[in-house]
């Protein structure tokens, strides 16, 4: 049974592939085929959830091993990474409850999306994710989770910018995956550490081994993948990307952002609870940032006027409650509260379309006195505690300011120091110069004369490819004609006048005594 694990998210895989090679070749286009793509989706990703309830139900009666490897990935000196899978505990629950959400999000996104012009690439999309998190959560290493990790965060890309004629859309999605990066370096830094120290990469060993590390080296390990955990759960500092996510359709919100991917960092944390309990530190931090994501996630969501902003801050308030619960060790608490935050939220996402249909008629409850009696405190949250713009002036601001001082010290330093030699780009492009000459076209400078340059190695440069451009121009350029012939007839006549000149007697001796004095000094 523990072999169903690759099963499980080889189907999602191969309906992507499936649908993006029709796609891509022309072969699925249209309002006709539609039905065609539903249907591979959409049993593609019920096989996978089939076979990922029966992984469960094997693994509630015993019947699974815990773990299958598929064989070897790569090698190189210790470092042995494996395509083996955790077919036991909160993995395969997990992997039961996503694939069961995949199935149902499927299935909406057949007529919400019926005759958009992304509709292809929509199905193609999803399917891919489907495989990247069953990837992600049933992955017995850390490089498999990594891999899955990655996948699922450039499917959401694509799924914010679904509208890429949008500006917004657009814009928010490269905002979403720059941002995810910095989550991204966390946990390879987690990675090469846990091999540094642990020597492992494999979940359930770097778990055995924790009780055996320092508590720094824990510690550091721990707060790594911590950061990457902040960064795909949408808490803070990272929690605006959430906002910005929901530029998406209906249905990538409610399975990226609702029921699955948000919930990646969780994941994380608790699958890495060994790890966790042996750093106080690093638990105090979970505690701290969750609390802290919540009150701030509270407070943002009492003035948000739309419904999708108010469910992302509903959502990263949840999420910030489940860090906490595990930063107090209620690792039990949290599991269970992942599971159900993923099913409601999913729900909720899915209904908001016509959530204004349901509630028409019904008043809005207000807030407490004492809140409302905060005009600073309402400032402050309708602009979501400025923390774009902050954002802003603390990190874009001063990369694009140091990438704007660089260039200008490569212009006005290393370029007058080293000189541009200017004829080594001209004689790469021989055959421009060589077309240019058959259409008669006149050139703007002299092939005889050293282009201006600066520097004493622009100089050296400059002079090597003069003498390249001149053996090029004579070779090769005006070789195409009689030139080569005339040239190899001078060059025959200047080795004749050579040869004689050596072969006089004269010359001949000096030539000897030259050879009998270095045959001696050797």
């Amino acid at each position: 049974m523990d072999a169903l694990a690759v099963l499980i998210l080889l189907l999602p895989l191969i309906s992507a592939a499936v649908i993006g090679i029709g796609h891509v070749f022309g072969m699925l286009r249209g309002i006709p085929d539609e039905a065609f793509t539903a249907r591979i989706a959409t049993w593609a990703i019920s096989l996978s959830c089939l076979l990922a309830l029966t992984l469960l139900g094997a693994d509630l009666l015993g019947k699974n091993v815990g773990t299958f490897s598929a064989g070897q990935w790569l090698s190189s000196d210790s470092l042995s990474i494996k395509i083996n899978f955790i077919t036991t505990g909160f993995n395969v629950v997990l992997a039961a409850l996503f694939s069961v959400l995949l199935v149902i999000v499927t299935r909406f996104s057949i007529n919400y999306l019926h005759k958009e012009a992304g509709f292809y690439r929509f199905f193609f999309t999803l399917s891919l994710f489907s495989s990247a998190m069953m990837l992600l959560v049933l992955s017995g290493n850390a490089v498999g989770t990594f891999v899955g990790w990655e996948i699922a965060g450039l499917c959401s890309y694509l799924l914010i910018a679904f509208a890429y004629d949008r500006p917004v859309a657009a814009i928010n999605a490269t905002r979403v995956f720059v941002t995810n990066r910095i989550g991204d370096a966390g946990f390879i830094l987690g990675i090469g550490i846990s091999y540094l120290y642990a020597r492992s990469i494999d979940w359930n060993d770097l778990n055995a081994v924790a009780t055996q590390l320092t508590t720094p080296t824990v510690t550091v390990i721990a707060l790594c993948f911590s950061v990457a955990a902040f960064a795909k759960s949408a808490q803070l500092p990272f929690t605006p990307w959430l906002a910005r996510a929901m530029e998406g359709p209906t249905p990538s919100s409610a399975v990226f952002y609702g029921a699955i991917m948000t919930h990646a960092g969780v994941f994380l944390v608790i699958l890495l609870q060994p790890i966790f309990e042996q750093a106080p530190f690093a638990m105090g931090l979970l505690a701290a940032v969750g609390l802290v994501t919540a009150i701030y996630s509270f407070v943002v969501g009492l003035t948000q006027t739309d419904l999708k902003s108010s469910l992302c801050f509903a959502i990263s308030a949840q999420l910030g409650l489940m860090f906490l619960e595990c930063g107090l060790g209620l690792w039990q608490l949290a599991s269970w509260h992942l599971c159900a935050h993923a099913v409601v939220r999913c729900y909720q996402v899915l209904t908001a379309p016509s959530f204004l249909h349901y509630v028409h008629g019904n008043p809005m409850r207000t807030v407490s006195r004492d809140i409302a009696g905060l005009r600073w405190l309402y400032t402050a949250s309708i602009q979501r505690f400025w923390l774009d713009p902050i954002t802003d002036r603390a990190l874009v601001r001063p990369i694009h300011g140091l990438g704007h001082d660089l260039d200008y010290f490569d212009d006005h330093i290393v370029d007058r120091v080293m000189g541009t030699p200017a004829r080594a780009g001209r004689a790469i492009s021989s055959l421009v110069q060589l077309e240019g000459k058959l259409l008669s076209s006149k050139t703007d400078h002299d092939p005889d004369e050293f282009s201006r340059s600066s520097g004493m190695a622009g100089k050296l440069f400059q002079w090597t490819a003069d003498i390249f451009n001149w053996f090029e121009d004579r070779l090769v350029l005006r070789g195409i004609g009689m030139d080569t012939i005339d040239m190899g007839r001078q060059l025959g006549y200047a080795a004749n006048k050579f040869e004689k000149l050596i072969l006089k007697p004269r010359y001949l001796v000096v030539f000897v005594a030259i050879v009998l004095l270095l045959a001696a000094g050797a």
